[in-house]
């Protein structure tokens, strides 16, 4: 039988999203492979994280491509952004837990891509009167991504449905994000 790289990473995906303190030996029994496959292939913990961290970022250019960031309006394509991170949202909190591989000097290119597309969209969204102009896209686009951690979260724990996903982001992302004219 050959090694399916892709097949044994979404399995390892799949089991740390739902039980990050899954030990090597859980990890690959849920990928069908034997312990000594998996440490051959990933030498520890850290190898394994760090392939994940390249699947999550392949889903999630996947999913802002699909996402149409640059067309129609900047809710519309942000709706379609958190509705299309619905799948790997668990993923990508499993991921943010592990976020000492995100410190330090060597941050991956990947990431750095797609926070420029997430901020563009955020910019784009100022820019044309929809979000608030007092806070940067930057800081929108990290709280996108605490938010999808947050409610993939609530949504293992059983707190809220899986249904109201895509509304208790865009509701708490949009709501204060909106551009409120001023008061007189």
């Amino acid at each position: 039988m050959s090694f399916d790289r892709d097949l044994v990473l979404h399995r390892a995906a799949d089991l740390l999203s739902r039980k990050a303190t899954a030990t090597q030996d859980e990890i690959a029994r849920a990928a069908g492979i034997s312990r000594a496959t998996l440490h051959r292939h990933f030498a520890g913990r850290d190898s394994l994280i760090r392939a994940l961290e390249d699947l999550a970022l392949r889903q999630l250019q996947e999913v802002a491509d699909a996402a149409r960031l640059d067309e129609g309006s900047a809710t519309e394509a942000l709706e379609r952004l958190i509705e299309g991170s619905r799948p790997v949202a668990g993923f990508l909190a499993f991921l943010s837990t592990e976020n000492q591989l995100f410190e330090g000097e060597e941050v991956n290119a990947g990431w750095e891509r797609l926070d420029a597309r997430i901020s563009a969209l955020f910019r784009r969204g100022q820019e044309s009167g929809e979000f608030r102009l007092d806070l940067s896209p930057a800081w929108l686009t990290e709280a996108l991504y605490g938010l999808v951690a947050a409610a993939a979260w609530t949504i293992q724990a059983g707190k809220t449905a899986p249904r109201d996903y895509t509304m208790m982001i865009s509701g708490l992302l949009l709501g204060g994000a909106a551009r409120r004219p001023p008061l007189h």
